[in-house]
């Protein structure tokens, strides 16, 4: 009888997915949770995905026209509530500021004092105060299109959270174009929800589905709703990152109208566009294994983890300067490298830089600095990919070996997306598969069946949401599966 072989993270992705998710992150030092309720408290290395991630889209939606600004944390409550649909979309989740000051309670302690005359709710998201001042900013044909971004943090008060998925507070960007016409704002809508693909398999290797919602899953307040949606390993799917044509709804409530080229006052056509802190999630999600994270490396903290075998002798000052060396090498090939020179023990370091994820993993002695050469190991491919060559080769291929990483995991990921995609042609079908013990996936199934009643107990039953009609299936199918 073979010996189960012995694992970083405990319980692994077929014992307990969901507390494997959790061990990842806290092996990678990435999170964890706050003393606010909900909230979370990203740790450097976590900050540093996010930070890569932030600077890689604000570069390409600057390259499209959107501009940064910023925008008020407290918006008043007669903002939100102009226009109905939005308000009872987010009513249940909005956080609400009421009082301005502290007094003491007379026991030692602190009570709210100062009553406001209005409450503030905290940003669920920002159409209505960022429509405001659009409403001032916007006067003629003139003026548009206007593209405006802000990097946020937003607060949405989740009963169930879980670290980056789904938290009170979660930081994110959030877009909001303002156009002339329908056509304009349609188009939009599009071209961010295609920019939303593109930096989700193109730079954290994630394959994900470029869909429209069902009525009952779009945005408040939106005429139409696309998203991307990628399959985690568990078989659930993740809303990845949503952009919602707004039509002319949020420029009624807020006044946003401008005089039109042929004199007359119009209202304006807007959309808005977001992605958050959850994309870290789904990419431990769909990346990782039971040794921990797969950093994809556009994104890493740092690409290639060098490792030092000191052995207190002679041969350590000559070996530091050799990974140093490297080090520097890399950085001006546009690598980013890191050297660890902690004092943990050297098998402590190794597991260290597995369960970060580090991409290409660099082993450093005194053989190495002499011989010229270095060991690296994949870690996508673990320790089969273990190869030693020498230093100018190893700087000659390193982009490649990160590109060749990238291009694994997004086909590895993809892959198993579409292993997990089962064509249906009846409710009945759909219920075969999902009432089965662990079943994954997502059911394809024509679009008219969701407005069956069957359907509405089958969701109930068994925990599914219409994911999205597929765009690249005409609207004639609807995705249906269990979702974070």
């Amino acid at each position: 009888m073979s010996k189960t072989p012995k694992t970083a993270i405990v319980p692994t992705r077929d014992d307990n997915f969901p507390e494997w998710y959790q061990q990842v992150i806290k092996s990678a030092g990435m999170a964890e949770n706050s003393p606010v309720r909900g909230c979370m408290i990203i740790k450097p290395y976590g900050y540093a995905v996010w930070e890569n991630m932030q600077r890689i889209f604000d570069d390409m939606i600057k390259d499209m026209g959107v501009e940064n600004a910023y925008f008020p944390l407290l918006i008043p409550l007669e903002f939100i509530s102009r226009e109905a649909e939005h308000i009872d979309g987010f009513a249940k989740e909005c956080a609400v500021v009421t009082h301005h000051r502290l007094e003491d309670d007379g026991k030692g302690g602190l009570k709210p004092a100062g009553e406001l005359e209005e409450p503030y709710v905290i940003r669920p998201t920002s159409e209505t105060i960022i429509g405001d001042s659009m409403s001032r900013w916007i006067q003629s044909y003139r003026d548009l299109p206007m593209k405006l971004n802000q990097w946020a943090n937003v607060m949405r008060w989740e009963m169930r959270t879980r670290l980056f998925l789904r938290t009170s507070e979660f930081l994110w960007q959030e877009g909001h174009n303002a156009f002339e016409t329908a056509d304009e704002a349609k188009a939009d809508s599009l071209k961010m929800i295609e920019a939303y693909r593109d930096f989700a398999e193109n730079y954290l290797a994630l394959p994900v589905i470029v869909g429209e919602k069902t009525a009952d899953e779009r945005f408040p307040g939106a005429n139409n709703t696309l998203t991307i949606e990628a399959m985690m390993q568990d078989g659930k799917a993740l809303q990845a990152g949503t952009s919602h044509d707004l039509g002319q709804n949020f420029a009624k409530s807020c006044g946003i109208s401008f005089q039109g080229r042929d004199g007359d006052e119009q209202l304006a056509w807007t959309t808005s566009w977001g992605i958050s802190t959850r994309l870290i999630g789904a990419m431990i999600m769909v990346h990782g294994d039971d040794d921990g994270m797969i950093m994809p490396p556009k994104i890493a903290p740092y690409q290639v983890g060098i490792l030092p075998i000191t052995k207190g002798d002679e041969n350590d000052d000559a070996v530091l300067d050799y990974a140093n060396k490297l080090k520097d090498a890399l950085k001006e090939v546009g690598i980013r490298a890191r050297v660890d020179t902690s004092e943990a023990r050297i098998p402590d370091k190794m597991w260290g830089m597995v369960k970060k994820g580090v991409p290409l993993r660099v082993e450093i002695g005194a053989r190495e600095v002499q011989d010229n050469a270095l060991t690296h190991v994949r870690r996508d491919l673990g320790r089969d990919s273990k190869t030693t060559c020498g230093f100018g080769e190893f700087i000659g291929q390193a982009s490649s070996l990160l590109d060749q990483i990238h291009e694994t995991l997004l086909t590895r990921a993809k892959t198993f997306r579409d292993a997990n995609i089962f064509d249906v042609s009846s409710l009945d079908d759909v219920e075969a598969h999902f009432k089965v013990k662990g079943a994954k996936g997502f059911a394809r199934i024509d679009t008219d069946k969701i407005d069956d009643p069957q359907y509405i107990q089958l969701q109930k039953r068994y925990s599914l949401t219409s994911r999205c009609l597929p765009l690249d299936d005409d609207g004639k199918k609807v995705l249906v599966g269990k979702a974070y």
